[in-house]
This record gives C-alpha cells, structure tokens and sequence, in this order.
C-alpha cells in the first residue's frame, strides 16, 4: 500500500487547520504557504473534504476554511480513507463480501487479512489532536544552549 500525494496533502492540510482551529478560519493561500502545497492541488482537496463534513467553508473577507469538529474527533484513517478510498493491501479486500473465486482455498487470504486490520486500527487510533500534540512535543524540546 502506498499513500498518494493527495493523502499526504490533505492530512497536511487538516493538521495545519487543526493547529489553528481556536484561530479561526484560514484561506488556502494561508495554508498552501505554510505547509508548502500548491494552492492550485489544495483546491482539488477540498471539495472531497467539504462533501463529507470534515470543513466549514465561509467565504468573503474573513472568509476560509477550518475544521467541523474537534481535532480529537478526526482520525489519521478517517482521512486517508476519504481521500484515497479503501486501504485494502490487495483488491479481493476492497469488497465485503470478498467475491474473490479463490477466497475459500487461498492460502495467504488470512495475511492480507491481519495486514489490513492492523494498518486500518493503527491508523484509526491516532487523531489530528495526536499529531498536532507531537509536534508541539517536539519543537518544545529542540533547543540549543
């Protein structure tokens, strides 16, 4: 499984709008700058993100976007899911039921299995909250005397 730039972006994007949610809105020239995306790629993001109610959009001169609910309320999976679709390692996994002719006899089926669970609960146990935490972690212990 390989995540996309559009993954990559838009969980860049909810990160950056999570850092500034009590700020209020940002405009995605704001954004694109300090998160060095392209405003142009940043357009195409959000459209998917609006759709499902990640964002509240306003427009005008105070005008942007910034998150629906809480940071704690979005999960890294609930993302990735949304902009890249299923997480499935294989293709007989991207439908339930599996309507792959070999699902009852083959033999690494229960590998793909174990493997798409363990990266769909991993990925569904961090939040935008988490990551925003780490960071301040970080940057809070990188100092120089």
């Amino acid at each position: 499984m390989k995540i996309s730039t559009k993954g990559r972006y838009a969980l860049r994007m909810m990160i950056e709008l999570a850092q500034n949610h009590n700020v209020g809105f940002m405009t995605l020239k704001e954004i694109a700058q300090k998160q060095n995306i392209s405003k142009k790629y940043l357009e195409q993001i959000i459209p998917v993100l609006n759709r499902n109610n990640f964002l509240i959009a306003t427009r005008g001169f105070q005008g942007g976007y910034k998150l629906a609910k809480e940071p704690c309320e979005y999960t890294v999976g609930q993302i990735l899911r949304l902009t890249e679709g299923n997480l499935a390692p294989v293709s007989c996994l991207e439908c339930t039921p599996n309507t792959c002719p070999r699902a009852n006899e083959c033999p690494t089926l229960f590998l793909w299995e174990g493997l798409y669970k363990v990266v769909n609960e991993y990925l569904d146990s961090i939040t935008l909250e988490d990551l925003v935490q780490r960071q301040k972690d970080h940057l809070c212990n990188d100092y120089i005397i």
